[in-house]
C-alpha cells in the first residue's frame, strides 16, 4: 500500500470521526440546547364584554340601595361592562342568587355581606370557580378570609364612634340605637361604635323595616316611657322619618341623627327635625366594584394592598346639606 493512500485513508477515518461525533452531539442535544427566553409567556388577553353581577341584602325599595344600584350601572354604562343587579333580604335566598350567578359564569361578584356565615359557602365556591368577589357595605372582618380581592365601604365601627362623639359635642346623654334588620353584623357594629364614642348611656331597640307602622311604633314607645332619652340614632334613612314622626307625636325631648341620605333626611336637616347624617356615599359602593373588576380582568390590579376601601363615614349637617342635597335629588348620595 502506498504512503499516498494511506494518508487518505487515514485523512478519510478523522473526517469520519468528526462527522459522528457532530451528528452524535446533535442528536444528544436538540433543540434543547437552543438558549431559553427568559421574557415572561404572555397573558392571554380578555375578549368580549365583562358580565359583573351585583348581589346585595337591599330590600325592594330601599332608597340607599338604589343608588348602589344607580353606581353599579353607571359605571357599566361608563365601562362597557354589563352589569346585573339582584337583591334578596333573606340571607339564604342571597346565597342562592350567588350560586345562580356562578352557575352562570358571571365574570365577576359583587355581594354584600349582612350574614357573612350564611353566605360563606356560596362565596368560596365562586372564588373556587375561578370568579373574582369583591364585598360591599357590610362583612369587612370576613372579606379577606371568603377569598375576595377587596372591601368597598365604610368601617361600622368607625361610622358609629363618629357618631356617638358628634351626639356627646352637643350635649346629649342618653342615646337609643334603632337596629332594623335583626342578623345584620354592620348594624350591631354601629351601635357598638356609637357606644364607644358616646361614653354615655346607650340601649338599643330592635325593629322592623319591613313594618314601618310598627316600627314607628316601638320608637315612641321606648321615648314615651323613657323621658330620660334625649338622642336616637337611626341605621337608615327611611327609619329616621318614623323616629322623627314617633318623637313629634308624643312631645319627647328626643332629637334624631341618623345613617344614609334620602331626600325626606335632606328635607329633615334642613328643618332642624335631624341633626346630622352619617353618609357612606353608597353609591361609590356601587360604582367601584365595577370598576375594580374591569381593571382586575383587563391589567390583574387589585386595589387596596390587602385593606378595605373605605366610602365613609362623612358627616352631613346643616352646614353641608345644600351642597350634598343636590346630589341626593339625582340619586348620586
Amino acid at each position: 500500500m502506498s504512503h499516498r493512500w494511506e494518508r487518505a485513508r487515514r485523512s478519510g477515518r478523522a473526517v469520519a470521526g468528526l462527522l459522528a461525533a457532530g451528528l452524535l452531539l446533535a442528536a444528544c442535544t436538540g433543540p434543547a440546547a437552543e438558549p431559553k427566553s427568559t421574557a415572561p409567556a404572555a397573558a392571554p388577553t380578555p375578549s368580549g364584554p365583562l358580565k359583573v353581577s351585583v348581589i346585595t341584602h337591599g330590600t325592594a325599595g330601599d332608597a340607599f340601595w338604589n343608588v348602589v344600584k344607580n353606581g353599579a350601572e353607571q359605571a357599566g354604562n361608563d365601562l362597557g361592562v354589563q352589569v346585573e343587579y339582584t337583591s334578596d333580604g333573606d340571607p339564604g335566598a342571597q346565597a342562592k342568587l350567588i350560586d345562580n350567578a356562578v352557575a352562570q359564569q358571571t365574570g365577576g361578584l359583587v355581594v354584600s355581606m349582612a350574614n357573612p356565615e350564611a353566605l360563606r359557602p356560596s362565596i368560596e365556591a365562586a372564588v373556587r370557580a375561578g370568579i373574582p368577589v369583591i364585598t360591599i357595605n357590610s362583612g369587612e372582618d370576613k372579606s379577606a378570609a371568603y377569598g375576595a380581592l377587596t372591601h368597598v365601604g365604610q368601617n361600622e365601627s368607625i361610622a358609629g364612634q363618629e357618631a356617638g362623639k358628634k351626639f356627646k359635642e352637643l350635649g346629649k346623654h342618653k342615646l337609643l340605637c334603632v337596629i332594623h334588620e335583626a342578623g345584620n353584623v354592620g348594624q350591631a357594629q354601629r351601635c357598638d361604635g356609637a357606644k364607644t364614642g358616646f361614653a354615655g348611656t346607650v340601649q338599643t331597640l330592635q325593629v322592623d323595616i319591613s313594618n314601618p307602622t310598627d316600627a314607628e311604633s316601638r320608637i315612641r314607645g321606648a321615648v314615651q316611657t323613657d323621658s330620660s332619652i334625649d338622642a336616637v340614632l337611626t341605621l337608615n334613612s327611611q327609619v329616621a322619618a318614623r323616629a322623627v314622626s314617633a318623637i313629634k307625636s308624643v312631645n319627647a325631648k328626643a332629637q334624631v341623627a341618623t345613617f344614609d341620605l334620602n331626600s325626606d333626611v335632606v328635607a329633615a336637616i334642613k328643618a332642624g327635625d335631624v341633626l346630622f347624617a352619617v353618609d357612606q356615599q353608597q353609591y361609590e359602593q356601587g360604582y367601584l366594584p365595577v370598576q375594580f373588576l374591569k381593571l382586575y380582568r383587563d391589567n390583574a390590579n387589585v386595589v387596596g394592598g390587602g385593606k378595605p376601601v373605605l366610602t365613609g363615614p362623612d358627616l352631613v349637617d346643616k352646614s353641608t346639606v345644600d351642597k350634598v342635597g343636590q346630589y341626593v335629588q339625582r340619586g348620586t348620595r
